[in-house]
């Protein structure tokens, strides 16, 4: 069984974390203020959970989720990466990140620049347009009508295989957007960020979650 690796284990990787155990996977979770801080998440998602450094959980991973704030994103660990599909949560927020003058001119992606970061990895951008409170609520099972996707952008079509396989066992249908550079179709201020799981509602984070299909996002990268 694959293993998923987190470095990070805030709202999107905890979250990720619940459904890849609830689909059988085994985790290994990391954060930036140690292994011990982690373990109620650890007790909660049982025996196939463990707790470890960023650079262990880099290590032991067959898939890893990379959650952190994009301005941490150059402690991000390089050597035990290599070769290894790495699946980007990242949104480039100013206030937050501080200024990077090529996001802020659309020269380059925050995705982009952790493939950079990683020249021996292969990323692919996932889970950074959806609430994690609505990735939480929206997974279903494979053909059931009210399924949601997931939209996905990277560079190597294997490495993108191998997360449409995850996503789909954690419950997601997979719209592929095309190339890393394409994730800025689906970053923050896109018809695609955050609205379509959300309904009618003002503020994506005030709705409960609402099912948004394949062609719902496809729709959306096309206005983005």
């Amino acid at each position: 069984m694959t293993t998923i690796a987190f470095i990070g284990s805030g709202h999107i990787g905890g979250t990720v974390a619940r459904l890849a155990v609830a689909a059988g996977y085994d985790v290994v979770l990391s954060n930036s203020r140690g292994p011990e801080t982690l373990r109620d998440l650890v007790g909660e998602l049982g025996p196939k959970a463990r707790a470890a450094t960023a650079a262990e959980a880099a290590a032991a991973g067959d898939l890893v989720v990379v959650s952190i704030p994009l301005k941490a994103y150059r402690e991000v660990p390089v050597e035990p990466l290599a070769g290894k599909t790495v699946l980007d949560t990242n949104n480039y927020y100013p206030e937050r990140d501080g200024r990077f003058p090529e996001l802020d001119d659309d020269s380059t992606t925050s995705s982009e620049l952790l493939q950079r970061h990683l020249p021996e990895s292969r990323v692919v951008k996932v889970f950074n347009n959806i609430f994690f409170r609505h990735l939480a609520t929206l997974a279903r099972p494979a053909g059931a009508a009210d399924r949601s996707a997931l939209a996905i952008a990277g560079d190597d079509e294997a490495a993108k295989e191998e997360v449409a396989a995850f996503l789909d066992a954690i419950g997601y249908d997979v719209v592929d957007a095309g190339a890393l550079a394409e994730g800025r179709r689906f970053q923050p201020g896109t018809p695609v960020y955050g609205d379509p799981y959300a309904g009618d509602a003002a503020n994506f984070w005030e709705s409960p979650g609402v099912p948004a299909s394949a062609e719902t996002i496809r729709s959306g990268l096309a206005a983005g």
